[in-house]
């Protein structure tokens, strides 16, 4: 298997090294730093997408060499408001990002408890004006929770730089009743849509040299 990388990914996430170390892929890592702040009105979907599209410009202007592979994934909780007829009605994004604190974690583990929300996982990859973006949604359902449960999850450790405050893959996927989409888009990097994207590039993930080396 050859050992130069690939791409870059611009990501200090060990959840996405993993996935695409799961997959077989040469890449090297350098994050990114940019303002991940929200705009005024902006859909969650537009949000994940410019985000790992301004990771993925940072990256390629900091290296103007190989592909740049930037990501984001934003947990959002839809609520529905009728009017006072009920004719008819909007929805309400609220988009949670990493908790601030404790009390900041258990606000969101205990709006999610009992309902089914979104989590949307961008990718982008860039190399010069050669620009994609792909988006993942899936829905996932949480079983009812208490607040003594979600306080002693954040005793844990676990949800600290967790978008929504969990982690499907760890202790967090107890909270899980059903989940309908990307499993891997949960996690951090949707597999699918990186695929796609590696493809685009003409760069190679799996080959047989690629398991072959493996123990």
């Amino acid at each position: 298997m050859h050992s130069s990388p690939d791409f870059i990914l611009a990501s200090a996430s060990p959840r996405r090294r993993e996935l695409l170390q799961q997959i077989g892929c040469q890449f090297q890592v350098a994050p990114a730093d940019i303002d991940e702040t929200v705009f005024a009105e902006e859909a969650p979907s537009d949000y994940v997408e410019r985000m790992a599209l301004q990771k993925a410009k940072a990256g390629w202007k900091a290296n103007k060499n190989l592909p740049v592979l930037g990501a984001d994934t934003a947990v959002v909780l839809c609520e529905r408001e009728g009017n006072k007829e009920g004719s008819s009605e909007k929805s309400a994004a609220q988009i949670f990002g990493k908790p601030a604190d404790e009390s900041d974690a258990i606000s969101m583990l205990m709006q999610l408890s009992g309902t089914t929300h979104s989590v949307l996982s961008a990718v982008a990859m860039v190399q010069g004006d050669n620009q994609h973006v792909l988006l993942s949604e899936t829905f996932v359902t949480f079983r009812p929770l208490d607040k003594s449960e979600c306080h002693r999850y954040w005793l844990t450790g676990e949800p600290c730089d967790k978008a929504g405050a969990y982690a499907i893959q760890g202790l967090g996927g107890i909270f899980v009743e059903n989940l309908r989409g990307s499993y891997s888009g949960v996690v951090g990097l949707p597999l699918v849509e990186t695929c796609s994207l590696l493809e685009k590039f003409g760069i190679p993930w799996w080959s047989l040299s690629t398991i072959e080396d493996k123990p």
